[in-house]
């Protein structure tokens, strides 16, 4: 295969244009014009990310990028229904607070003590390569706990809006938790480790971005499929997939356990993956969504809003010109250097919406992102919305510079 990029990048359709940047948009041409790339899109929450942009989605044929997965490898959306009335928040509220504050845990390099226990400590991946078992340790102590920035976990009211509900649900309101992380420190090492592999591999796209004009393209590094080191990424990137679930299991196990509630329903969907699958023309291909939903047909997902805003589970309507997805929120409209030095004023909207947070920055401030609601309606040949979440108590990181 040519390692020469195209003179032009490949087609490929965009949702919500109003809303996405020039560079956002470069980004994805210049990952158009990979040699391995066959078809792509670019969903309305995208926003500038490394190599591939945040909302990008890209099949390639016979390889995988890492950086157009991204370094938290199949950070997720798990929601859990509870057989309850959300009322409870508003009646036990201080209850629910001190729940979420001693049962989640948030930062980089955060652990348990002791550790928490799950079936995916047994899974023999661990030992597929010596790396991946070094990396198997610090894996048990995470488990169970969410990184900083954009990751949380929410206690929220879930209300069912439409009568044929897949979840199997009567229509109206029940208590809810929704957290959303990743494969924590073993997700970014694997990413880290096989990234740069992979630009080791292409040094070529560094020169030839800068040649047309594009800048660096040494991000859009890949690893060919057949080769060992794409066989032990695609190894890697699946542990840390079934590792990033652990996790949101741990959560929602031990929130639910303390506060004696019983789930009657559940939805869990990715990002930052790829995954391999057929094209209408019958082609094996392998589809990156970096920070984007799958949305084939009648798959349930969850596309959150912010912290104060609400998130819609949403069926996927199968449209092939989006290779099957959708947004994964509300998408940033703002850098977090800029929300620190304009945003100001959050608490009062905060109040207005009736959400308590436990933590979190003006970085990820509801001013932060685009209307969750307008990139909904943006999507709508993508996904049908079956419910709506309404957070009430959030978790997140603690940060100096807080809210």
């Amino acid at each position: 295969m040519s390692k020469e990029l195209r003179e032009k990048p490949l087609p490929y359709q965009v949702w919500g244009t109003q809303f996405i940047d020039e560079n956002s948009r470069r980004q994805m041409d210049n990952a158009m014009r990979l040699p391995v790339s066959v078809a792509g899109a670019l969903m309305p929450d995208a926003h500038v990310g490394y190599g591939l942009p945040i909302g990008g989605v890209l099949a390639t044929e016979d390889a995988v990028i890492p950086y157009a997965v991204g370094v938290d490898i199949a950070c997720r959306m798990r929601l859990t229904v509870f057989d309850v009335s959300p009322i409870l928040l508003n009646q036990q509220k201080g209850r629910f607070e001190k729940i979420l504050q001693n049962h989640t845990r948030f930062g980089a390099g955060v652990e348990w003590n002791p550790r928490q226990d799950d079936e995916i400590m047994d899974d023999p991946d661990w030992d597929a390569t010596s790396f991946f078992h070094s990396l198997k340790d610090k894996a048990h102590r995470q488990l169970g706990t969410s990184g900083s920035g954009n990751h949380f976990v929410e206690l929220g009211a879930l209300e069912v809006t439409t009568a044929d509900n897949v979840l199997g649900l009567e229509q109206g309101q029940y208590l809810a938790l929704l957290s959303h992380s990743g494969s924590r420190g073993t997700g970014y090492q694997i990413a880290d480790y096989y990234s740069k592999l992979a630009q080791q591999l292409h040094p070529e796209l560094k020169e030839a971005g800068r040649g047309a004009g594009g800048g660096d393209l040494s991000h859009l590094g890949w690893l060919d499929i057949d080769t060992e080191a794409g066989q032990e990424y695609w190894v890697g990137m699946n542990l840390a997939g079934r590792y990033a679930s652990a996790n949101h299991r741990v959560i929602h196990r031990n929130v639910a356990k303390a506060a004696g509630l019983k789930l009657i329903a559940v939805v869990e969907n990715h990002h930052n993956f790829s995954w391999r699958e057929t094209l209408p023309d019958g082609r094996q291909v392998y589809v990156h969504r970096k920070g984007a939903t799958p949305a084939g047909k009648s798959v349930l997902g969850v596309i959150p809003g912010t912290m104060a805003d609400p998130g819609y589970v949403v069926r996927g309507l199968g449209n092939p010109a989006s290779l099957n997805s959708a947004s994964h929120g509300a998408g940033r409209q703002m850098s977090r250097t800029e929300a620190f030095k304009k945003i100001t004023k959050t608490l009062q909207y905060l109040r207005e919406k009736g959400v308590t947070l436990l933590g979190g920055g003006l970085d990820e401030a509801p001013q932060a992102y685009k209307d969750i609601n307008e990139v909904i309606n943006a999507q709508a040949d993508l996904v049908e919305v079956i419910a709506r979440f309404r957070p009430r108590i959030v978790m997140m990181t603690n940060d100096p510079r807080d809210i």
